[in-house]
């Protein structure tokens, strides 16, 4: 049998395949195992803070993957873009991360101006002390820095398809985590408490992410004025829709946070808490098959067939996930505990919505690996008539009726995306 398996993985034909269930199998046993302990931690902050409490993490969450988005405005995007064609030579892919993390920089700054009256507001809104207030603002500004560069740390490896460091790193850091995590949540089951303990593990993470990274891109280049033109030309057409992304992507926590209560935050908090289980996708979705895509030649007949290969994967994926969270509902909302007890319908719902989330990011990130953009005057106003018209005719009080209007938001997203693509590819020459 040995002697067998040994002749196929030698052979051409078939040592392709090998290669790449071998990846899969590392990168999805790590996700998987990422996605177990960070489930083990949310559910532990869920039951442990009173929902009141937790409609405040809810929120402080929910502002730090606006000030992420803000920050960002594509940046990442140009990186991966720029560093797909000089990723082989150290020093040129080094000169391009040390262009993007000077630029991550500048726009963080930007981003936490904006962000922090935002929130200052709401947490008010919702009944938070001034002290908490500002305990929650304190504690989520070192979370979203190290958050920040541990994403751009991460491309020089991930195009060198170097993974296995990086599923080591995720996975000791998400260990810390948790351990920091009981260590202090039930002496203080706080908001703020609970935020620290996620984000000050990312410290010693982006310490040893700069080690990883350090054997093929040399950080010790300066920025290059030319790349970052070129990816701020990238960030123009991205950032508008960055911006509308702030909105969309959380619109059912902004809703309720506005038009409800602050016990629907802590509801859509918990199953938001839910769907994070198969972020495994999207993150492995980013280790293995984007940096491939992103490295194609310009052939129109092998983009599409990939193309098709993963949207279809994607889908397929999709059925089940929405099918099995259908037949174990109620054993779903077990794990959350009695204060979220009778929200089957709303984890159907929110598993569909979170399908159909990974496939719109997905082909959102494969055209713009290739150094593509959505004309935001055309992307923008679809996007903002469709929540036009759920906010009409839906009842966006409720928990039920902004998971409905999320769906048809995220259906026009994943239509408009696949159509653009589809246009590209049709386009490219060859």
């Amino acid at each position: 049998m040995r002697r067998v398996f040994n002749q196929l993985s030698e052979n051409p034909k078939y040592s392709k395949a090998f290669e790449w269930v071998k990846l899969v199998t590392m990168t999805g046993s790590a996700q998987i195992l990422i996605q177990v302990i960070s489930l083990v931690s949310g559910i532990l902050v869920i039951r442990m803070l009173q929902p009141e409490e937790y409609a405040l993490y809810t929120l402080a969450n929910t502002l730090l993957g606006t000030m992420s988005i803000l920050a960002d405005g594509g940046i990442s995007t140009g990186v991966m873009a720029h560093g797909g064609k000089v990723w082989q030579d150290r020093k040129e892919l080094g000169i391009v991360m040390a262009t993007g993390m000077d630029l991550r920089r500048k726009f963080a700054v930007g981003s936490l101006l904006v962000s922090v009256p935002i929130l200052l507001y709401l947490l008010m809104h919702h009944n938070a002390s001034w002290l908490m207030a500002t305990l929650i603002i304190l504690s989520l500004i070192p979370t979203f820095f190290m958050a920040l560069s541990g994403t751009l740390l991460q491309i020089a490896p991930k195009l060198r398809q170097d993974i296995a460091p990086l599923q080591k790193n995720q996975v000791l850091m998400n260990i810390m985590r948790l351990a920091l995590l009981m260590l202090t949540i039930f002496v203080f089951p706080w908001a703020f408490v609970a935020i620290l303990a996620g984000g000050l593990p990312q410290i010693w993470g982006n310490i040893n992410l700069r080690k990883i990274s350090s054997p093929y891109a040399d950080w010790h280049q300066p920025p290059d004025p030319q790349i970052r033109k070129d990816i701020l030309k990238l960030v123009k057409r991205l950032l508008p829709m960055g911006i509308y992304t702030c909105l969309s992507s959380q619109i059912t926590i902004w809703l309720i946070s506005i038009f409800g209560t602050t016990r629907g935050i802590a509801q859509l908090g918990a199953l938001d808490r839910l769907s994070m289980v198969i972020s495994f996708i999207t993150i492995m979705f980013g280790t293995v098959i984007l940096p491939r895509f992103s490295r194609l030649a310009n052939d129109r007949g092998l983009l599409l067939r990939r193309f098709l290969q993963i949207q279809g994967g994607l889908v397929v994926l999709g059925i089940f996930i929405v099918l099995a969270s259908w037949i174990f509902s109620s054993q779903i909302l077990m794990v959350l505990g009695p204060n979220y007890m009778g929200l089957n319908r709303e984890v159907v719902l929110k598993m569909i919505i979170a399908c159909l989330a990974i496939i719109a990011a997905s082909t959102f990130s494969l055209f713009t690996s290739r150094g593509w953009a959505i004309n935001p005057f055309i992307s923008i106003p679809v996007s903002i008539g469709s929540t036009i018209l759920g906010i009409i005719f839906l009842d966006v009080s409720s928990v039920g009726g902004v998971l409905v209007m999320n769906i048809m938001i995220e259906v026009i997203q994943v239509a408009m995306y696949t159509t653009y693509s589809l246009i590209k590819i049709y386009r490219v020459n060859g």
